[in-house]
């Protein structure tokens, strides 16, 4: 599950996103325009800014921006960041598996189960860019719904 990191991470990044070039978006701006709690924003700015996904200037007429372009900016790995693997459990991470010492993974129906989990999961965030999410007029989600 996204934790509220993640989300916050993706609110901000899209408020960003949505800032003309050039210019610096404040973190009191960001936290208010999109209710989240200022000091847990800056937290999840610096490890934004730690990522290279934003960049940010100190002192008067400071702020953030983006440091990639948002067409560049894949979903998945902001998830990454913030929140750790896709993968449901650890035997199905890609980027941190750690071996079960329960089962034997090679017969183990749940770890296959996951895999799956974890392969639809980073497919659709994978190719989602932050630009895309910028650009979602918000019915997307429910035209999928509704086709399911």
């Amino acid at each position: 599950m996204l934790t509220r990191k993640g989300k916050y991470g993706l609110k901000a990044l899209v408020h960003l996103a949505r800032v003309p070039t050039g210019e610096l978006a404040l973190v009191g701006d960001i936290a208010r325009a999109n209710s989240i709690p200022k000091k847990f924003l800056d937290a999840i700015l610096g490890e934004l800014r730690n990522a290279g996904f934003v960049s940010s200037r100190k002192g008067k007429g400071g702020g953030y921006r983006l440091a990639q372009l948002p067409e560049t900016i894949r979903i998945g790995d902001v998830i990454r960041t913030l929140d750790g693997p896709l993968a449901p459990i650890a035997c199905a991470s890609r980027t941190r598996y750690e071996r079960c010492d329960d089962c034997d993974e090679e017969t183990c129906r749940v770890r296959h189960v996951m895999l799956e989990v974890r392969e639809a999961i980073a497919g659709v965030l994978d190719k989602r860019t932050l630009a895309e999410m910028r650009d979602m007029t918000g019915t997307e989600g429910l035209v999928l719904l509704e086709q399911a």
